[in-house]
């Protein structure tokens, strides 16, 4: 029986962009089907020339034909108009104009409002906070954003230190967010979305800025990337407590505020301060991390190199959970430098095992007791 075209179609749906977590057919990338015998060839309209991702795109094009029986299947690509290009913008990112809430100024320019911070979202955004830099904050926000991917979840990451951004290179991204229609796809990696400023400077060209334009770059990372509703947003923060705290407390007032500290009392009452920003500015702090906890040796034993009990005095201080404590692993350290989390690299590690379970713990015992939605009013 000879392949139809209405069956290579069917056969291609399932089939989804891998940036955008969308049936090809669906998006209008498919534009022509041709067959001939057990051949077909197949025409995909990318959304962008130079797409970073075409070769993964060939190989679940062609494993869905040879899953119909195709014997040759073919694939050749095209690029998609600004007409199409607009048409898949709206589609997954909705009409600037018909989604600008009552308030303008509360979304970009163009009016839209800034999805995480609607009662109805899902999402549940956690925002890493230290009181200083050196305490290995960035390092803990993504090895702990894949942990959470581990477990299933979908899971974006917003590296607002945008003086010392780093999360590109901790991730180990190599390609920067393609952009349709002014809609930012951010890059995923070890099944976490990206954003930084890292992606829009050269890794040693200083970001020197104000305040409004730091809070502009913020806007426009929550409004203009296209986020999809994940289950977790982790928005690493720089350290101490600026102006892009306090932007992102306006931007994500239900927003959940850990603090990263490390053991000794120096690190840990400096680290208090981030937790009562929060406090000041009606954020929740939910948890306290503690990194560089302990050092396992060569002998077996445990060395507390930085002292010990920091973060649980913390946490009891601020009634809070200590969410995990940290080993001081070189492996760590070597990962984030070169690309190579350890969470995603060596789940078994030491370090991995205590990633998973603060995930587990985030993800299951602390998991919010209640849900806001805006059809429950009780003041109407």
């Amino acid at each position: 029986m000879s392949i139809t075209e209405e069956q290579v179609i069917e056969a291609l749906r399932p089939v989804e962009d891998p940036e955008l977590h969308r049936s090809i057919v669906d998006l209008g990338m498919v534009k022509t089907v041709a067959i001939a015998g057990d051949a077909v060839d197949v025409q995909i309209a990318l959304t962008v020339a130079g797409c970073p991702l075409k070769n993964e795109i060939t190989q679940r094009v062609t494993g869905a034909l040879t899953g119909l029986g195709v014997g040759s299947p073919s694939v050749d690509f095209t690029v998609m108009t600004d007409d199409e290009r607009a048409k898949v913008r709206e589609m997954l990112h909705g009409d600037p104009a018909a989604t600008a809430g009552n308030n303008p100024s509360h979304g970009h320019a163009e009016g839209r409002d800034i999805p995480f911070a609607d009662p109805d979202s899902r999402t549940r955004v956690m925002l890493i906070a230290s009181g200083k830099g050196g305490v290995g904050k960035s390092s803990v926000t993504t090895n702990l954003a894949i942990a959470l991917a581990k477990r299933g979840k979908s899971v974006g990451l917003i590296d607002a230190d945008v003086w010392g951004f780093s999360i590109p290179r901790m991730l180990g991204i190599e390609h920067a967010p393609v952009v349709i229609d002014d809609m930012l796809i951010p890059p995923e990696t070890h099944g976490v979305r990206a954003i930084s400023m890292g992606f829009f400077a050269e890794e040693d060209q200083p970001v020197i800025w104000r305040g409004p334009m730091l809070h502009k770059a913020l806007e426009q990372f929550l409004t203009d990337v296209f986020w999809d509703q994940p289950d977790y947003l982790l928005i690493d923060l720089p350290p101490g407590t600026g102006d892009i705290s306090l932007s992102l407390a306006q931007f994500l007032p239900r927003s959940e505020l850990y603090v990263v500290t490390t053991p000794q009392p120096a690190a840990q009452r400096v680290a208090q301060r981030a937790a009562f920003m929060g406090e000041k500015v009606n954020l929740k702090v939910h948890g306290v991390i503690e990194n560089m906890s302990h050092f396992t040796g060569d002998d077996g034993k445990t060395y507390y190199l930085f002292g010990a009990g920091g973060g649980k005095d913390l946490a009891d201080r601020l009634e809070v959970p200590l969410v995990g404590q940290v080993p001081l692993v070189p492996a760590l350290r070597e990962g984030s430098d070169s690309g190579k989390p350890i969470m995603a690299i060596d789940p078994n590690s030491e370090a991995s095992k205590v990633f998973a379970a603060m995930a587990e713990k985030i993800d299951v015992e602390m998991a919010p007791k209640r849900r806001y939605t805006k059809k429950l009013n009780l003041l109407n």
